[in-house]
């Protein structure tokens, strides 16, 4: 399995080379969230993973009352201005608040921003959620997305895992001081689910 971590401004400086030394392969850094909001440490942690060798991914943080499309564009344009998509970077979409709407709502709305994503950029997004809120049919739709799920309970590697999903790819296992996810495979593994430019 390949150790990862995820962050956002709110872990400030990220000693990337640290965590690189410490056997962590893989980050994700979030981007954007909504379809205005830019992660102020975006640029930074983007440069840092890749400075470190490491597997990068950006991910969205999904505000479902809002245009998904325009959404996903500005998440891409705020890519493209940190230095754009290498081969094997990784995408994800952060599903995890429903803003109050119904779970056909949230799940139509994850659909749409996943395509117009994929139609783009050629990557098929990592969804990120959580067990309960998958269940309630929030993720109606996205079994063909690899599935990024969030369960601190369980041991490292044994998630549970919520339809429409029949397995894991990434298991968010803890979360102090920092986000620590494993995926079940090699580096070639995970570099495969990411951009090819070809």
């Amino acid at each position: 399995m390949l150790h990862g971590i995820d962050v956002s401004n709110w872990q400030g400086a990220v000693d990337w080379a640290d965590h690189a030394e410490a056997g962590v392969a893989f980050g994700f850094a979030k981007a954007t969230e909504g379809g205005d909001f830019t992660d102020k440490r975006f640029a930074r942690n983007w440069d840092g993973m890749r400075e470190s060798w490491m597997v990068c991914g950006a991910y969205h943080y999904a505000r479902p009352k809002g245009d998904p499309v325009e959404q996903a564009r500005h998440f891409l344009g705020v890519i493209r201005s940190a230095g754009g998509l290498r081969r094997g970077d990784l995408i994800a979409l952060d599903l995890e608040t429903d803003e109050g709407l119904r779970p056909e709502r949230v799940a139509r709305y994850a659909r749409r921003w996943c395509h117009q994503v994929e139609r783009y950029t050629g990557v098929r997004p990592f969804i990120y959620t959580y067990n309960s809120f998958a269940r309630r049919g929030n993720c109606a739709g996205l079994g063909e997305y690899p599935l990024w799920i969030s369960s601190p309970d369980k041991s490292r590697g044994t998630p549970a895992v919520p339809r429409p999903w029949r397995e894991w790819t990434i298991h968010q296992y803890a979360n102090s001081p920092v986000d620590r996810n494993v995926f079940h495979g090699s580096r070639e593994d995970l570099t495969r689910l990411g951009f090819d430019p070809r």
